[in-house]
């Protein structure tokens, strides 16, 4: 049974995480060649406080870009 797991930073409407499990779930199916009932996927969505690259997170990039120690980026 395959199990896929999404993570992706919270801001989508239901519409946009419904089409991507859809997507996703089909995927699967036709590159595996599994039944539908076997695919298991799970998406978590992660808060923008929560989710961080190169020690910003989204949150501290949605406001201007501050770098780490709070030091605003350009």
């Amino acid at each position: 049974m395959p199990i896929v797991t999404v993570s992706l930073a919270q801001g989508r409407t239901p519409q946009q995480l419904r089409a991507c499990l859809a997507a996703v779930h089909q995927a699967v199916t036709e590159s595996l060649d599994v039944p539908d009932a076997s695919v298991r996927v799970l998406l978590t969505e992660v808060p923008p406080t929560l989710w961080s690259s190169g020690g910003v997170t989204l949150e501290e990039r949605g406001r201007g870009g501050a770098e780490p120690g709070g030091a605003a980026g350009a």
